[in-house]
């Protein structure tokens, strides 16, 4: 019954690990295609405001 339960708490950290992975790489890309939007709507304001 410990190994078992050993396994699953390992199994259950590895689990962990690899989604809060995904979850920063996915923030930060998210950031960048943010950053870029708005780095163009910028540029293309003076387009609009003339």
């Amino acid at each position: 019954m410990d190994e078992r339960t050993y396994k699953v708490m390992g199994n259950t950290g590895a689990i962990n690990i690899a989604f809060g992975v995904i979850a920063i790489v996915a923030g930060i890309a998210s950031g960048v295609l943010l950053i870029i939007s708005g780095a163009k709507l910028l540029g293309s304001r003076k387009r609009v405001i003339i």
